[in-house]
C-alpha cells in the first residue's frame, strides 16, 4: 500500500528489502558510536538487511531536566561524521530546533523528528529544506490519518524524501500500547517504519526517568513486518544497564543477531505468499 519510497544515503525504504534504522539512544562516545555501527554493518550485510546508523547528540525530552542530554550538536555531528566516513554507512540523529536544521542537514543522510514535534510546523519545513530525507516519528497522541498532515507539511517544500515511524500510542499514564492498523494507514502518506524499542518504552515510568520492557520488542518487531512495515528502527547497546538514556528498553548488541534472523524469516514468509 505504500504510495512511495524515500531514501537515506543508498538505503531505500518501500521496497522490497527489508530496511533498519540501529544504534545507540544516545552517542555515548565515538568510539562506541564505531563499534556499534560496525557490528551492525558487519551483521546486516550477512542477513541481507540494508542498514542505517542512527544515535542523537541531543536528548532535550529527559524525564528529568538535570539528566545527560548527549554531547551537543558540535561534536555529536563531528562524530556521526567520522561514522559515516570511516564505517561507510547512511547516518540519522534527531533536531529538535529549527536552528539545528542546517548543520544537521550538511552532516546527517536523514534528519528525524521526534514524536512529540511531529506537529512543529517550522521544524519540519526546516527540516525539509535541507533537502535531506526527513523521518518523522508518529506523536503517541496523534492518529495515523493525522500525520498525512505533517508528511505534506514537508512535501509542500519541494521535499519528496520523506517518511513516518510508528512509535506507539499512549494509553492512560506511563505506558503505551501498539496499534498495528497503524502501518498500513499510514502507508497511504509515505513508507512506515517501525519503532520497536521506544514502543515498549514506559514514559516517565521510574519517576524521574523512562522505564520499558526489551523482552517485547522481538515480538512487536515480528509483527509490525508481518503487518508490513517497510523498515524497523531498534536501539541497540553493548551493555543496555549502563546507556544513559532508555536504559530499559535497549536491545543488547549480542541479541540482534536473534532478533533481525526472526524478522527476516517473517518477512522471508509473507513474501511468498
Amino acid at each position: 500500500m505504500t504510495s512511495s519510497t524515500c531514501r537515506i544515503g543508498t538505503v531505500e525504504f518501500g521496497s522490497s528489502e527489508l530496511a533498519l534504522i540501529a544504534g545507540p539512544c544516545m552517542a555515548e562516545g565515538l568510539e562506541m558510536c564505531l563499534d556499534i555501527a560496525q557490528y551492525m554493518k558487519d551483521l546486516c550485510e550477512r542477513l541481507g538487511i540494508s542498514y542505517v546508523f542512527k544515535a542523537s547528540f541531543d536528548k532535550a525530552n529527559r524525564s528529568d531536566g538535570k539528566s545527560y542530554r548527549g554531547p551537543g550538536i558540535e561534536t555529536g555531528l563531528d562524530w556521526l561524521a567520522t561514522v559515516r566516513r570511516k564505517v561507510g554507512v547512511p547516518v540519522v540523529s534527531d533536531i529538535h530546533e529549527p536552528s539545528q536544521a542546517f548543520a544537521a542537514g550538511e552532516v546527517l543522510d536523514c534528519l528525524q523528528i521526534p514524536a512529540f514535534l511531529c506537529r512543529q510546523t517550522d521544524l519540519l519545513i526546516a527540516a525539509a529544506k535541507t533537502g535531506m530525507c526527513v523521518n518523522i516519528k508518529k506523536g503517541q497522541f496523534m492518529s495515523p490519518h493525522e500525520m498525512e498532515h505533517a508528511v505534506n507539511k514537508v512535501r509542500q517544500t519541494g521535499n519528496d524524501n520523506v517518511m513516518l515511524t510508528e512509535r506507539g500510542t499512549f494509553f492512560g499514564y506511563n505506558r503505551l500500547v501498539t496499534d498495528l492498523r497503524a502501518i498500513p494507514q499510514m502507508q497511504l502518506f509515505a513508507p512506515v517504519v517501525f519503532d520497536a524499542t521506544h514502543s515498549v518504552q514506559e514514559p516517565g515510568g521510574l519517576g524521574g526517568a523512562s522505564g520499558g520492557r526489551r523482552e517485547y520488542v522481538p515480538l512487536l518487531a515480528g509483527a509490525a513486518i508481518a503487518a508490513g512495515a517497510d523498515g524497523l528502527f531498534i536501539e541497540t547497546h553493548r551493555d543496555p544497564s549502563s546507556a544513559r538514556s532508555d536504559a530499559a528498553s535497549q536491545i543488547p548488541l549480542d541479541e540482534m543477531e536473534s532478533v533481525l534472523k526472526r524478522c527476516v524469516a517473517i518477512r522471508n514468509a509473507i513474501s511468498k505468499k
